[in-house]
C-alpha cells in the first residue's frame, strides 16, 4: 500500500520476526523502505529508571523464550539483570473483554507475584506486551508501589518522533494529515470487536487476503 515506514507493533512480532524482515526481506523487496519494533526502544532507556539494576519483564511466552529483552537490554546496560516472566492468560482475558473482571485478578496476582519471587530486588517492570496496558490498573493494584511500571506507548511514540528526525529522507516521504484505516488477514468482524476494546470505539476493518 506504498507505506514508507512500517512499525510492527507486538513484541512477539518485533522478538520473532523483525530482524529478518530488516536483514532479509527489506533488502529484495523494498531496501529504501524500514520496518521498526518496539522492543528496542524501551530497552534503550530502561536502565535510567532502575536504581537497584534490576528489571522485571512481562511478556508473552513467544517474547520470554526469544530473550529479545535479555539481550536488547544487555548491549545498553551491561550491569541490570533482567527477570522474564510469561504471562499467557493475560492476552485471552483482553481479547475477551475480561481484563476488568474478577477472574483477571487472580491471573495478575500469580504472575506478579512470580516475576518478583525472582528478585525482591526488582524495582522497574516492563508491560512487554502492547495488550498489558489494558491491565495496567490491575497490575498497579497489585503491583508494590515502590516499583515502577514501564507501559511502552508514549516511549514507541517518542522514539519514533526522535528517529524521522535523525532520517529526514525517510520522514520526507512520509505522508502528513493521514487517516487511519485498518486491515485484517483474519476475521474483519473478530478484530473489529477486539479493536473496539483497545480503542474504545467502533471500528471498521477490511479483509485483507495473503498473497503468497
Amino acid at each position: 500500500m506504498g507505506c514508507q515506514l512500517v512499525v510492527l507493533a507486538c513484541n512477539t512480532a518485533s522478538a520473532k520476526a523483525l530482524r529478518t524482515i530488516q536483514q532479509q526481506d527489506l533488502p529484495k523487496i523494498a531496501p529504501e523502505r524500514r520496518v521498526l519494533g518496539v522492543i528496542r526502544p524501551t530497552t534503550e532507556i530502561v536502565g535510567n529508571f532502575s536504581i537497584t539494576k534490576q528489571v522485571g519483564v512481562l511478556a508473552t511466552h513467544g517474547t520470554v523464550v526469544s530473550r529479545s529483552y535479555v539481550i536488547e537490554i544487555e548491549k545498553f546496560f551491561p550491569e541490570i539483570k533482567v527477570f522474564q516472566q510469561a504471562c499467557p492468560m493475560w492476552v485471552p482475558l483482553v481479547e475477551n473483554n475480561e481484563h476488568e473482571g474478577e477472574g483477571a485478578d487472580y491471573f495478575v496476582k500469580k504472575y506478579l507475584g512470580e516475576l518478583l519471587t525472582q528478585s525482591p530486588e526488582i524495582d522497574t517492570v516492563v508491560l512487554g506486551c502492547t495488550h498489558y496496558p489494558l491491565l495496567e490498573k490491575k497490575i498497579r493494584q497489585y503491583l508494590p508501589s515502590n516499583v515502577l511500571l514501564l507501559s511502552q506507548g508514549e516511549i514507541v511514540a517518542k522514539s519514533l518522533s526522535e528517529y524521522l528526525h535523525r532520517h529526514p529522507k525517510i520522514e520526507a516521504v512520509c505522508s502528513k494529515g493521514g487517516g487511519v484505516e485498518y486491515f485484517t488477514t483474519e476475521s474483519a468482524e473478530d478484530f473489529d470487536r477486539k479493536a473496539a476494546i483497545f480503542l474504545g470505539h467502533e471500528v471498521r476493518s477490511k479483509h485483507l487476503a495473503l498473497v503468497v
